[in-house]
Order: C-alpha cells, then sequence, then structure tokens
C-alpha cells in the first residue's frame, strides 16, 4: 500500500462525486448546438499554439516542482505506440487543481482535450480553461447535449486524445479510488479507442517540503497498459466490464489491491467512506 496521506482539511462531499470548490459564475454560457465545444477556428488555435507554448517550456516545470512529480510507466508509451497512434482515451483519479497539468506532463504532449465541468468554463479561469483543452459537458438533454456527443465521438474517430475524470469531481489528496461513472466506456466503445489508466500515488514528504511548502504529499503518477473495448458484447455489458477493468488497473497503478479498495467500481450515488475520520474540511480555506 502506498502512503496515505490521511488528509482531513478538504470537504470531501458526502456522494463520491460531489464538487466542493466554491465557482464563482462570471458569465452565462449557454452549451447549446450553437457553442464551439471542439473550437477549430483560426483565432482559437492560434491562441491554443501560444498556451500550449507556456505549457511545455515554463508550466511543465512549475507543475514538476509544485507536486514534486515523479512519472512511471512512460515505456507503455513506446511499447504501444502503435496502438495508441490514432487516438485514445485515458482515465485517472482527480485529486489535485494541477493534476491534469501532470497527465500532460507524463504524456508528453499539450495537444489533449477533456471533459470539464460546466461551471469551470464560465469562472474565472473559463477562457484558460478552453485553452489548455477542457470541453464542458451540457448540463440538460437536448440538441447542445447531442451535439457535444457526436463531436466527442468525431474528435476521438479522428485521433483526438480525451481525458475523462471518471470518478466526476475533485478530491484533493485522497487515497482511495472512487466509484467510475461509465463515459470513458461509452466514448471508447462508440468510436472504439483504447482506454489508457493512469493513477496518481503518493510519497511521504521531508521536511522541507512539509514545514516550508506545507505540503500534505508529493505525488507520483503511473501510466499503465492501453485497455481495449470488447466491440463482441452487447453495449451495456461492455460498458460496465469496461468500466470496472479501467477501475481494477488504476487501483493497481496506484498500488491499491482493488479488493481492498474501499469503494465499488461502478457509480450508484455511493456516499463517502469515513476510513480515517468523521470530521472533514475544519480549517479548510479553499483550495490547496
Amino acid at each position: 500500500m502506498a502512503f496515505d496521506p490521511k488528509c482531513v482539511k478538504f470537504p470531501y462531499g458526502e456522494i463520491t462525486d460531489q464538487h466542493y470548490l466554491p465557482v464563482e459564475r462570471i458569465e452565462d454560457i449557454t452549451f447549446d448546438e450553437n457553442y464551439p465545444f471542439y473550437d477549430t477556428s483560426k483565432k482559437f488555435q492560434r491562441k491554443q499554439r501560444w498556451v500550449r507554448f507556456l505549457l511545455r517550456t515554463i508550466v511543465f516545470p512549475l507543475t514538476r516542482i509544485r507536486l514534486n512529480l515523479r512519472v512511471k510507466g512512460r515505456e507503455n508509451l513506446k511499447l504501444y505506440q502503435q496502438e495508441l497512434s490514432n487516438g485514445y482515451i485515458t482515465v485517472c483519479n482527480h485529486v489535485h487543481m494541477w493534476d491534469y497539468l501532470a497527465i500532460l506532463l507524463a504524456l508528453k504532449r499539450t495537444n489533449v482535450s477533456f471533459l470539464s465541468w460546466p461551471e469551470n468554463v464560465r469562472g474565472k479561469s473559463r477562457k484558460l480553461v478552453r485553452l489548455v483543452g477542457g470541453i464542458p459537458i451540457p448540463e440538460e438533454k437536448g440538441p447542445g447535449f447531442l451535439k457535444w456527443y457526436k463531436d466527442t465521438i468525431s474528435f476521438l474517430k479522428n485521433g483526438g486524445v480525451l481525458h475523462i475524470y471518471s470518478e466526476g469531481s475533485m478530491w484533493e489528496f485522497y487515497q482511495p479510488i472512487r466509484p467510475f461513472k461509465e463515459g470513458a466506456a461509452h466514448f471508447a466503445l462508440k468510436a472504439n479507442k483504447p482506454i489508457l489508466p493512469l493513477a496518481f500515488s503518493y510519497r511521504k514528504n521531508g521536511w522541507i517540503r512539509s514545514k516550508i511548502f506545507h505540503s500534505p504529499a508529493s505525488f507520483t503518477i503511473s501510466i499503465g497498459k492501453p485497455i481495449f473495448p470488447n466491440q463482441d458484447l452487447p453495449l451495456a455489458e461492455a460498458k460496465l466490464a469496461l468500466t470496472k477493468e479501467s477501475h481494477e488497473a488504476v487501483c493497481r497503478l496506484a498500488s491499491i489491491d482493488p479488493k481492498e479498495n474501499l469503494y465499488p467500481p461502478i457509480f450508484e450515488n455511493n456516499k463517502r467512506v469515513d476510513y480515517y475520520s468523521t470530521t472533514y474540511g475544519k480549517g479548510y480555506k479553499n483550495s490547496f
């Protein structure tokens, strides 16, 4: 079992997919059929090229320092280069505000999109979220949702790389792997693309990071082997099997035995398991 920070300072929600970071809505954006989910305009792509340059030259080194990041399993990217060359989906536990940047750093690429909580695309960081690859998920079914769905499948079929936080929300420095929603498996099956599991685990800090940086732990991100969808099964059965396999892979990459993980693999409005405390969020002052 990897090091567990056992944080109680963060107000983890009652249900495992609940968000707790406050996001002030700055702009009332409607994600309808006219919204450019995967923006291909020249103006947007010109701005995105600059952001990707800044990611490589400035943000990645800062991310490595802030998280004290180590990367394991990069050999799998080379070993399965051919299988991953035409697009794939990544899944990972969501445990820090900067963990998406760590994922980009680990994959050594900046042209990745990720499915985002829509409030992140309405808040103060909305423009930056979009430029680093954020794709808002429409809240309601309708023409906008249908366009988002079709555009996402088209993006994957055209060789895009898409990250999905299958746990549904961020819980900082949380060790157990929370239940997964089936969205990643659904898109993998519909686009016939592999899922590449990733996982964050923790290392105990030394004196400097503990006392000066006040960091609960250092991060390791591990890259697993791609998991391929079974197209011979009915969709519902295939989604269930692929979600379970992906969840188990993330558990193992995080040095957790799937049989000993506190949560089941499939999300069904699961409540938080209070495995070391009954009080969370004491003294919480926004995000770490």
